[in-house]
């Protein structure tokens, strides 16, 4: 039988120690520098504790990144205003989602690879479905707009022509100023709309490109409940 690794932690360092803090800090690490480069061991150095006070929350890096998905996930908004129309409610859940995503660089990846059904999770996806269910969606269609809710905001926040948070604010404003010479040169004869909208193309402005993003989808989701309901 394996020994437990949290048997000889002193009682000091585990009492000061609370699985919200140890995820807050986890997420700041990985928000700086990528969930690759996080590690316990760099995780207990960080919060001046030894690697064991960290085992008594999270066996394992990847007992660690569930906690921080769902720390992710408890971040979300889940009361909405009941007097507003149903498709506000929605997106006001979406824009929350988005505040959430985007608050954190590491975000839209813990929430993809680490999809265990967490308590957070359940609730944030219950709210939504409350709110389909009440706007007269049967539950398979509920079931469909509520999956397409979150790949919405991840795919609006990983879309954002400046989110690469592997480099640096230097590193991928160059990115985006070469990504815009690449189609600022292209065959005027064959590609002059592509020449046209080199700088947009290259780098949008974020408040468009969000604001676009959940008018489209709404407006969608809206058409969808004029034709099924």
């Amino acid at each position: 039988m394996n020994a437990d690794p949290r048997a000889g932690e002193p009682d000091g360092e585990r009492a000061r120690l609370s699985k919200r803090a140890v995820t807050d800090r986890a997420l700041k690490l990985a928000d700086a520098d990528g969930l690759e480069a996080l590690t316990i061991r760099k995780l207990a150095q960080d919060l001046g504790v030894t690697p064991m006070a960290l085992y008594w929350h999270f066996r394992c890096k990847e007992d660690l990144l569930e906690g921080m998905a769902e720390q992710v996930w408890s971040e979300i908004e889940v009361y909405v205003d009941a007097s507003a129309p149903w498709w506000a409610q929605l997106q006001d859940g979406l824009e929350s989602l988005l505040g959430v995503l985007r608050a954190h660089p590491s975000a839209p990846r813990l929430v993809l690879e680490h999809e265990k059904r967490n308590e957070a999770a359940l609730r944030a996806t219950e709210a939504v479905l409350e709110i389909l269910r009440g706007a007269g969606f049967d539950a398979e269609h509920a079931a469909e707009i509520a999956r397409s809710t979150l790949w919405t905001g991840i795919m609006l926040v990983m879309s954002e022509t400046s989110y690469h948070p592997e480099l640096s604010a230097d590193e991928r404003a160059e990115f985006q100023r070469r990504n815009q010479v690449e189609l600022a040169t292209l065959p005027a004869a064959r590609y002059p709309r592509l020449i046209e909208c080199a700088a947009p193309m290259a780098g949008c402005d974020p408040e468009l490109h969000y604001r676009l993003g959940v008018e489209l989808f709404i407006a969608g989701v809206r058409a969808m409940a004029d034709k099924l309901t």
